[in-house]
């Protein structure tokens, strides 16, 4: 637990380094996923979704991820969601990334906002840009990406009532590992 703690840590610097710390970040990420490729219609056919403006990511060997976001359902932010994530096997880098989770039906945001939600080794996420890495996701597996967001290759689709993207900001990162995606959602307070 110690060595999960250390990674995300690390992570949380990486995120903090980037220089995104704006009250605004949301709404920024919002609109980049909206012009890029199919991710848009998400946005009119879902019950909410959260939104996480940077995710640092490193690894040598052992790795580690962290970012902060919020969570929307039917335009309202409903409260913050926290990512951690632990990794295993070969990788090598670091990286930071935007992350987009749509909520497919009201079932699906209930379960995410529960409190603390996991993503299993099944899911994966659609890379939006070119310089997207080869796996953004949680089950270590690749996803292809195109040219340019408004050509993005956006074939994914609902995985357990969830969809998710993610679009790279910067940084290389090989990776062939083994992760899972941890959350923490906690509501707005009224």
């Amino acid at each position: 637990m110690k060595l999960i703690n250390t990674l995300a840590a690390l992570a949380a610097l990486f995120v903090l380094s980037t220089g995104v710390a704006r009250a605004d970040a949301d709404a920024d990420t919002v609109k980049l996923f909206k012009n890029a490729g199919d991710s848009a219609e998400y946005f009119s056919r879902s019950a909410g979704y959260a939104v996480f403006p940077t995710i640092g990511k490193g690894g040598i060997g052992i790795g580690g991820a962290y970012g902060k976001g919020s969570v929307y359902a039917h335009g309202k932010r409903t409260g913050a969601v926290s990512m951690k994530q632990l990794s295993f096997g070969l990788q090598m880098g670091g990286q930071a990334y935007s992350q987009i989770i749509f909520f497919e039906d009201q079932r699906a945001l209930d379960e995410f906002t529960s409190g603390n939600f996991e993503f299993g080794a099944g899911a994966s996420a659609v890379a939006l840009t070119a310089a997207a890495s080869a796996s953004a996701g949680t089950g270590g597996g690749g996803v292809s990406a195109s040219g340019g967001k408004k050509d993005a290759t956006t074939g994914g689709g609902y995985y357990k009532g969830m969809a998710v993207f993610t679009i790279a900001k910067g940084g290389l990162m090989y990776e062939a590992a083994v992760a899972g995606q941890k959350f923490k959602y906690e509501p707005a307070k009224n």
